[in-house]
């Protein structure tokens, strides 16, 4: 379930909550983004091709760069979350 928390020309922001076993359904991003885990979990990322389980502790994080089509479902038995930040415009962020 995504939560949108800021979506502004610079960013968009999206807390991601998964029960076991829920997905985002497949979706390219179009723009680079990072992730950063709220909770300990799995990740289970098919990008068409593979099929990896990610485990990550809460508070890691990762960063992907735009245009990669992928699948990502909660591969744990307990609800996960993390949030996602899509970067749009670096130059708009008004941070030096």
């Amino acid at each position: 379930m995504p939560t949108v928390q800021l979506d502004d020309n610079a960013v968009r922001i999206t807390r991601w909550d998964f029960e076991p076993g829920a997905a985002t359904g497949w979706h390219e991003h179009g723009w680079p983004y990072f992730i950063v885990m709220l909770t300990a979990g799995t990740l289970r990322v098919h990008d068409g091709v593979n099929v990896a389980d990610v485990p990550l502790a809460a508070g890691q994080a990762y960063r992907r760069p735009s245009g990669i089509k992928h699948d990502v479902m909660n591969g744990s038995e307990h609800p996960i979350a993390f949030v996602e930040i899509e970067v749009k415009q670096p130059d708009a962020l008004g941070m030096v």
